[in-house]
């Protein structure tokens, strides 16, 4: 047995370099779907995003579109494939990702800016670019930062969980440390035998070396997530392989993932707002409402493809599902882009 906490148990099993869950070749589409695998009008919102967010900059000389947690490229693809020729100049395009740069998908016949060219101008690197204008887009990143839980013992005192990388049986360890126990009390309380939380200091730390990036412009993370009024009543950490959730055993053979305390994350003095990802898509164009019949018969193989997309739609927004999802937007030196403005809950955080 190799008992760890959950933090190091985890980066090990997830991008450790020999045999890290991330870095083998199939990446995270070969076990798990997300809402860019789902559908291309994620894509094709986040490209409208985009677009606002270059008007609103004032069109600057550069524009930059960063992906953190990238992938195999599925979402800068999609991105590019939606844009105009008239940004394509000034455009520069980064995929963060720990993994190695993979074969990107191919280019096609009438896919806007995904070009063979545009293909081999994606900056592939491991580092969040500093001093970018532009749109920081972050899809199910934070959910995979690696991080600690706690419990309570019945010594009343707040302890780190530690994991058997073998099987994934957990047990009580040490006191949790001052940085914890304080982002705990703040954030998470757990007070009572048995009480939970799940330490979002790296994750914190990891959002804001991220936006810090921004010269000027709008970060986005799309996660599972919560906030204090609704913290989850039961552990989050799951595994994803081969599409299937499966026991969280941190050995390297599948996705190890914990939801996102998406209040916390969130970088202080800047203008924010939390929404879920159905209000967001549908703010940005999105809808899963079905097209009139009436189409059917005046173009049937238009009315096809809405009755589809209408399809994608619904699943991308569904209030069950992918649409549950939580949104994080905060504005660096910038107005909030104009589809993003009519949603409640813009606020400007206390530094």
């Amino acid at each position: 047995m190799t008992w760890m906490r959950w933090a190091p148990a985890t980066e090990r099993a997830l991008y450790g370099p020999d045999g890290g869950f991330y870095r083998r070749p199939e990446g995270p589409a070969g076990h798990f779907r997300t809402s860019v695998h789902a559908s291309p009008l994620f894509a094709r919102a986040v490209a409208r995003l985009l677009l606002e967010v270059d008007a609103a900059l004032g069109r600057p000389e550069e524009l930059a579109f960063v992906d953190v947690g990238a992938g195999r490229g599925e979402l800068v693809a999609g991105v590019l494939a939606a844009l105009p020729e008239t940004v394509g100049g000034r455009l520069r395009v980064y995929a963060v990702e720990l993994a190695e740069r993979p074969p990107l998908p191919p280019a096609a016949p009438s896919t806007g800016l995904w070009t063979e060219e545009r293909r081999a101008e994606v900056v592939w690197t491991d580092e969040v670019p500093r001093g970018v204008t532009g749109l920081l887009f972050a899809n199910e990143w934070l959910d995979n930062v690696p991080l600690d839980t706690g419990e309570v013992g019945e010594d009343g005192r707040l302890r780190y969980l530690e994991v058997d990388t073998g099987t994934g049986e957990e047990r009580l360890g040490a006191p949790v440390d001052a940085a914890d126990a304080a982002w705990a009390a703040r954030w998470w309380p757990a007070e009572r035998p048995g009480d939970f939380a799940e330490f979002g200091t790296p994750r914190d730390a990891a959002w804001a070396h991220a936006v810090a990036g921004l010269d000027r412009g709008l970060a986005v993370a799309a996660d599972y997530g919560h906030t204090a009024a609704h913290r989850p009543p039961f552990p989050t950490r799951t595994g994803f392989r081969a599409g299937r959730e499966v026991a969280p055993v941190p050995d390297g053979s599948c996705d190890v993932t914990t939801h996102v305390a998406l209040d916390a994350v969130a970088v202080p003095g800047l203008h924010s707002l939390w929404t879920t990802q159905r209000e967001a898509l549908r703010a940005l164009g999105v809808s899963g409402a079905r097209p009139a019949l009436a189409l059917a018969s005046t173009d049937p193989a238009a009315y096809l493809r809405a009755l589809g997309g209408a399809g994608e739609g619904a699943e991308l927004t569904d209030p069950a599902g992918l649409g549950a999802f939580g949104w994080l937007a905060q504005t660096v030196r910038m107005p909030v882009p104009p589809s993003l403005e009519a949603l409640a809950g813009w606020q400007t955080l206390t530094p």
